[in-house]
């Protein structure tokens, strides 16, 4: 019975023959508890045959398709079984169940771990004391543990941790056994001598004596496995395996503190928080956060908190976003323990994390904020009242501004109030002490709110009445919006009805206060938003909405600031809803305003544009902030009936004749005509009677204006212009038609070119320049940052309103060369623009913009002859910029070649024409003007497939001619270079020295490596040769693909190029000729050890092999430590074969060169010989 491979009991549930333990535990359709009761009376009945099952169990479990035999298991130690199962190990697949996807193997993980607890709880009594079965698995698993392949390490390792863990609880439960026997035994010892049971006492004595036996038996075992394992283990070359080792020693040192929570085992979880993986520093902070969080153990953990708290500091900013919230999670642990343990310095580090744009890191670092400042309450703060200025949420709530003030960060409110929500809500929702705060007076001796202070608390109420209206986090934290919960809806729904109710009466009192403060009331208008407005009516508020329509009236008679304007605007907008029965009453006092407004601006601009009357500064005032009114309301309500368009028109076309008009009043003009025709086009689409005649003639006349104030001296007018007429066209673009819109056909406008040419001038001229061209502040070195910020900002908020034309196909794509040809200049302002439109018009059209990019290169191709001429050097700056260019271009055609081959094949085709195009100015012989264009393009090369390769070399020899062919100066060296690179990786490559590089790895992959597929698609010679056209050439010979010594600088020779640096290798094989030892895996962490203080005398090396194995082996099957090794393959040439090519040699350059090849690499790999036959 023992020659069977590791079969379980004989187990035939519905006709299933016997299945291997480790079928059974994979399946997990038995309970678990079952099968380890099954292999334990399997032990009992043959305890051999049962190890022998648990030792393949391990062996299959590591992915093994060995078995461990009885004959084996007999009589081989087991480094000899571990070795003999290594070599059946099957290595095509890097795979083993552990690593497998799937929920079945997911599922297999946890079974298997399970199995290892249950069956040492079941053992626990009496097996695991038999010095037998314990010993035989410990020695296994330490054994696998120290194998050089990956899956038996990992598996092993997962296996004797969670043992360890197992003998963890039964070594618990052993010590508590032992306290009690002792209680017992003292106890009865203290009884008198008459009461006292001598039987009993022996009794009790045996018990402890049996217990400290089994309990040093329990601690021999844990040591053995710590130290043979573990130890080595915590610093393996897997990050698994690492993760697996602090994740376990944390869940000791929490199960039995006793015995593991001390600085022997501590210091482990201190040393690989430095791990380079932040998988293992993320355990590292789980298992500390189980031991803080139990604070009757905090005082075992003062040594490790003084030496690796700054460590726990510095990786809240860790790279990794799950560690940085477990770190700070940490943090907030120890701050509950003591708070004399993070300084000032600590806390400040996380602080400034609740602006963070990753909510996780953000809300926790508002949690250790909220329990830093706001959760310790003193005694005279118990009787405080609930809510209200005198409240402990009103002192609460201004620490908040006082915290958002000295961050200095006052335009991210919103990120505050979010990072706090969670842990702070209820005092965010405190809307009764904000007010308090703003409307009541100050108490005596009660220092008042500063102005600033004022201005911050009303931006954070706003910010929690937004975050409570639409529970979602802020623009820039989150990734939109998600369902919410009914408990969630309810909330929300609440919250909103008290926000209506609360602010209905005191936002007109918020009004009245700070009604000449624009930046307060820009905030306080955005709160009728979020009203229920159902309520004005329902809860008898009318007169409260009265006062709120006086108040924003007086507003915007007092106002002439944008944004103020705006919002009042918007909250004429969001209260004239049809809905509600207050419609009628707002929409009245909306009219009466507008109607003023627009009579004050009629009149004003009738006397404005008297002729012969100069205007004042008075009128002109006058002029832009009811212009300014007009247009901010015109933005969201429709003036169409007031006809404002004729009036406007009016205005700019008077500035034009002129020339003498307030840039504002034009800007001003301009966006609201924008805006006219906006309404306009919005009625028509939605099928009103307006004539679509009408639209057209005002887009176009609009458009007409627009254009002519391109040509303006001011700048701000001109960039106005430019943004509308970019919109404009965008709007009326040839998609104005899409969606079923077919009826405004007619209102399509195309830019004509004198249209096109002007909106690319402008942005050449003001978008393409330095940033101290276009800064004007003299402000100080902190206002010249900001405006040279905001300078930026504006120019690229230019340049996509231009890249959106080209994108949509509103101007010619071929416009963009000018765009594309600053990309490396201008990369660091524009760089994620220009790229992201070269991206979109490929995907439009592959071919055309393929062309724009070799236009754009041709451009500066042209504009570096004409500042350098034709006689420029190739190592020049310039050239060298437009090569680099040409590089990047090829990086953004991607890997796929076959989906790029039409747009790379046409790129070519127009480089080697403009390359040919102009003949050479010194004469004939001499090279063309553009030739030394072929080195730009050959950074092209790589992104043709080999069969396009010739069809473009074929291309290229139309324009040679045979001399051509002949040419070996520098001057021709471009043409050299290009067709080299058109004949690299061709199938008859007889030229390279080497013809490839073996290993395992490379085998394989040869192995697997699909057969170029025949039915792809040809690029047919039509793209390239015209049939009507295919003159006679002369049969050009085919270039060497080795470059020639001769050709090459030795000075500019590389240090590191041998002989075989002559010749062309590609950057695979260049990183496979490395060294091996250069591909050793390193030390994964950097244990910070030096100085005197925490646990020194059990110090290892600081720096140390991570594989602890005691053989000295340099591979590891499975995890990528193959290295490729460099085989020459010779040609084998005889003596006939090179006295041929010898022959050969003067009439084709073909056979001298392959010969010379055969004589460097024989020299290279023969130079005992070569030096005995040096006579000969």
């Amino acid at each position: 019975p023992l020659e069977r491979r590791g079969r379980v009991v004989e187990r035939r549930e519905n006709g299933m023959e016997s299945m291997t333990l480790f079928e059974v535990v994979k399946m997990g359709k038995s309970a678990t508890q079952s099968i380890v009761d099954d292999w334990i009376e399997s032990y009992k009945s043959d305890r051999d045959i049962a190890l022998l099952d648990l030792i393949n169990f391990f062996i299959q479990c590591s992915g093994c398709k060995g078995a461990v035999s009885a004959e084996m298991f007999r009589h081989m130690q087991n480094s000899e079984i571990i070795r003999k199962m290594t070599e059946e190990f099957d290595e095509d697949s890097g795979d083993y169940p552990l690593t497998m996807a799937g929920p079945l193997w997911k599922k297999f993980k946890s079974s298997f771990c399970e199995f290892i607890g249950v069956l040492v709880r079941q053992c626990q009594y009496s097996i695991i004391y038999d010095e037998y079965m314990m010993d035989t698995v410990i020695s296994l698993l330490t054994g696998l543990s120290d194998s050089q392949v990956r899956a038996f390490r990992h598996t092993s390792t997962l296996a004797a941790m969670k043992l360890m863990t197992a003998l963890v609880n039964v070594a618990l439960n052993l010590s508590i056994n032992m306290d009690n026997t002792q209680r017992q035994y003292e106890a009865e010892r203290n009884k008198v001598m008459a009461k006292r049971a001598n039987d009993r006492l022996e009794l009790l004595l045996q018990k402890r004596k049996e217990l400290q036996e089994n309990q040093d038996e329990i601690e021999n075992m844990m040591n053995a496995i710590f130290k043979g394992v573990f130890v080595h283990r915590y610093r393996d070359a897997i990050a698994e395996v690492r993760a697996i080792c602090i994740e376990e020693i944390g869940v000791w040192m929490k199960m039995y503190s006793d015995a593991f929570l001390n600085d022997s085992y501590l210091k482990y979880v201190g040393w690989t928080m430095h791990d380079k993986q932040g998988e293992v520093r993320l355990r590292c902070l789980t298992a500390l956060q189980g031991l803080y969080y139990n604070r009757e153990l905090n005082t075992r953990l003062e040594l490790f908190t003084s030496r690796f708290k700054d460590r726990i500091v510095s990786m809240a900013l860790d790279k990794e976003y799950d560690v940085a919230v477990q770190a700070i999670k940490l943090l907030t642990l120890v701050l509950h323990s003591s708070d004399e343990v993070l300084t000032a310095e600590d806390c400040e580090s996380v602080y400034h994390l609740v602006y963070s744009a990753h909510r996780p890191v953000a809300v926790a670092a508002g949690e250790f904020l909220y329990k830093k400042l706001f959760s310790h309450r003193g005694p005279e703060e118990e009787g405080m009242p609930r809510r209200g200025r005198q409240s402990l949420n009103g002192n609460l709530i201004k620490t908040t501004v006082f915290f958002f003030l000295e961050s200095e960060l006052h335009e991210h409110g919103a990120y505050l109030v979010d990072s706090l929500w969670e842990c702070a809500g209820e005092l965010l929702k405190d809307w009764e002490s904000m007010i308090s705060l703003l409307l009541d007076e100050p108490m005596p001796g009660e220092e008042a709110l500063t102005d600033h202070q004022e201005t911050a608390l009303i931006e954070i109420m706003l910010c929690a009445i937004r975050q409570a209206c639409e529970c979602h986090p802020p623009v820039g934290r989150g990734t939109g919006k998600r369902v919410l919960t009914a408990k969630e809806k309810k909330t929300q729904l609440d919250d909103r009805t008290r926000i209506t109710e609360i602010f209905a009466v005191a936002l007109p009192l918020l009004l009245a206060k700070y009604s000449v403060d624009a930046e307060k009331v820009t905030n306080l208008l955005q709160l009728p938003q979020f009203f229920d407005l159902e309520i004005y009516t329902t809860g008898r508020l009318e007169k409260h909405l009265e006062s709120l329509l006086r108040q924003i009236r007086e507003v915007v008679e007092k106002h002439t600031e944008t944004d103020v304007l705006e919002a009042c605007s918007m909250t004429y907008h969001a209260l004239c809803n049809e809905e509600f029965t207050i419609f009628n009453r707002v929409d009245i006092a909306r009219s009466q305003l507008l109607d003023e407004l627009v009579d004050k601006f009629n009149r004003l601009l009738e006397d404005f544009l008297l002729e012969g009357e100069e205007p004042d500064e008075d009128d002109a005032y006058q002029v832009l902030s009811t212009l300014k009114r007009i247009t901010a309301f015109h933005n969201a309500h429709d003036l169409s009936k007031w006809d404002l368009f004729t009036s406007n028109y009016k205005l700019l076309n008077t500035g034009l004749q002129n020339g003498d008009m307030p840039e504002q009043i034009v800007i001003h003009a301009m966006q609201c005509t924008h805006y006219i025709i906006l309404w306009h086009l919005a009625k028509v689409s939605e099928g009103s009677s307006t004539k679509v005649h009408t639209l057209l003639l005002s887009m176009r006349a609009f458009c007409l204006m627009c254009q002519r104030y391109l040509t303006s001296v001011n700048t701000t007018v001109k960039e106005q212009a430019f943004t509308i007429l970019c919109d404009a066209l965008m709007i009326f673009s040839h998609q104005i038609v899409s969606s079923g819109r077919e009826q405004l056909e007619a209102l399509i406008y195309t830019p004509d070119s004198p249209l096109q040419a002007e909106l690319l001038n402008f942005i050449l001229d003001h978008v393409f320049i330095d940033q101290d061209d276009d800064n004007n502040s003299t402000d100080g070195q902190q206002d010249d940052e900001a405006s040279k910020i905001e300078a930026l900002h504006k120019r690229r908020n230019l340049l996509a309103a231009y890249c959106k034309l080209i994108i949509y196909n509103v101007v010619e794509m071929n416009t963009g060369a000018d765009i594309f040809k600053q990309y490396m200049r201008y990369y660091n302002d524009y760089g994620d623009i220009i790229k992201e439109t070269m991206s979109k018009t490929r995907q439009i059209d592959k071919i055309q913009c393929a062309k724009t990019l070799i236009l754009s290169l041709q451009q500066l191709f042209n504009e570096m002859l004409s500042d350098l001429g034709c006689n420029f050097d190739r190592s020049s700056s310039s050239f060298c910029g437009i090569k680099e260019l040409a590089r990047r271009f090829s990086l953004t055609f991607g890997l796929d070649q076959l989906k790029t081959r039409e747009a790379i094949a046409m790129l070519h085709k127009d480089g080697i024409e403009f390359a040919f195009k102009e003949p050479s100015p010194q004469g004939e012989g001499n090279p063309p003007l553009n030739l030394v264009f072929l080195d730009i393009l050959s950074e092209f090369s790589s992104k043709l497939l080999r069969q396009d390769k010739k069809t473009v070399h074929l291309y290229l020899e139309r324009f040679m001619t045979f001399q051509m062919a002949l040419q070996r100066e520098d001057c021709w060296l471009p043409l050299i270079s290009y067709r080299n690179s058109l004949q690299a990786g061709g199938d008859d490559d007889t030229m390279s020295v080497i013809s490839g590089y073996s290993s395992r790895s490379s085998s394989i992959r040869t192995k697997k490596a699909k057969p170029a597929s025949t039915g792809k698609r040809k690029l047919t010679d039509a793209v390239w040769m015209n049939q009507e056209q295919n003159v006679q050439t002369p049969v050009m010979m085919p270039s060497p693909h080795l470059t020639s010594t001769v050709l090459r600088d030795p000075k500019k020779m590389r240090p590191d190029e041998s002989y075989m640096g002559v010749y062309a290798m590609t950057s695979e094989q260049q990183h496979q000729q490395l060294p091996p030892q250069q591909h050793h895996h390193q030390t994964p962490m950097d244990y910070n050890r030096r100085g005197s203080g925490l646990m020194e005398d059990d110090e290892e090396p600081i720096v140390e092999d991570v594989m602890m194995s005691s053989e000295d082996r340099l591979e590891d099957l499975n995890e990528g430590m193959d290295f490729d090794t460099m085989d020459i393959d010779l040609v084998k040439y005889t003596h006939k074969d090179v006295y041929f090519l010898t022959s050969c040699a003067f009439m084709n350059i073909t056979a001298l060169v392959s010969l010379l090849s055969y004589f460097a690499v024989y020299c290279f790999s023969h130079p005992l010989k070569i030096a005995e036959r040096d006579q000969s």
